[in-house]
């Protein structure tokens, strides 16, 4: 069971860096770049936009509270080949712990009901963060990094467990229960750094939240879809799990 869920993953989570990787470098790219030119060298703290949107992994560095500039790769190639890397490591974590809900479910695993999980890693992951947090390009005003990560990971979290009591249990208590834990880091509000003014413009930052959204969205398809896939072509011919495969 646990060779059958890493070589599904494995293929999963490389399909989904590819499609993700190829639009980011075609949608987000391009606005990353153009925004670095409105940075200066009094810039705050880097914007950490992984974890506003883990899959929009940026190669960008900025000055931390010291004013120490951060490690970043060359520009070109070897930028390109960190955020590609960086994304496909995303993806195989991503796609373990996908499968790893599906087999603890005991769900079948298909391509079809591997996609509707997918999506509710979507909705967990990338939107229900977005709500409170949007992904940010350089040069913005933010929080600190450990009061927003700790937030993305809350948000997350209790996204999740509520898309599960209201999806999967569906009793009246679990699916009360569950709209209060997706409601709650809402109601908590995330946190925000000082409202600066800043010389990019707007659209810039409209155009980075929707393209990194959609691309989240395709990530997280294409993933549910791929392992459904490699779990019954690649990882072996019965697609089917039930809890007494999972001690196995």
């Amino acid at each position: 069971m646990t060779k059958r869920l890493l070589a599904a993953a494995l293929v999963a989570g490389f399909l989904a860096a590819c499609v993700a990787s190829a639009l980011q470098f075609a949608l987000t790219s391009p606005l990353i770049l153009a925004a670095e030119k409105y940075e200066t060298a009094e810039a705050i703290a880097p914007t950490h936009h992984a974890f506003a949107n883990p899959l929009i992994v940026l190669a960008h560095a900025g000055h931390d509270p010291g004013g120490e500039p951060q490690w970043q790769p060359a520009p070109g190639l070897p930028r390109l080949a960190f955020t590609a890397l960086a994304t496909l490591v995303s993806g195989v974590g991503y796609a373990l712990l996908l499968g790893a809900v599906l087999v603890a479910a005991g769900r079948e695993v298909t391509p079809s009901e591997a996609l509707k999980f997918g999506i509710g890693g979507f909705l967990a992951a990338s939107l229900a963060p977005a709500v409170g947090l949007p992904p940010e390009l350089p040069g913005i005003a933010a929080a600190a990094l450990e009061s927003r990560q700790l937030w993305w990971v809350a948000t997350a979290t209790a996204t999740a467990a509520g898309l599960y009591l209201v999806a999967i249990r569906r009793g009246p208590v679990a699916i009360g229960l569950g709209l209060v834990l997706i409601a709650a880091p809402h109601v908590w509000g995330a946190p925000h750094g000082p409202e600066d003014i800043s010389a990019m413009p707007p659209v810039y930052a409209a155009q980075f939240a929707a393209r990194s959204l959609a691309i989240g969205f395709a990530f997280w398809a294409v993933l549910g879809l791929a392992f459904g896939w490699a779990w019954g072509a690649v990882a072996g011919p019965n697609g089917v799990t039930r809890r007494s495969e999972v001690a196995a």
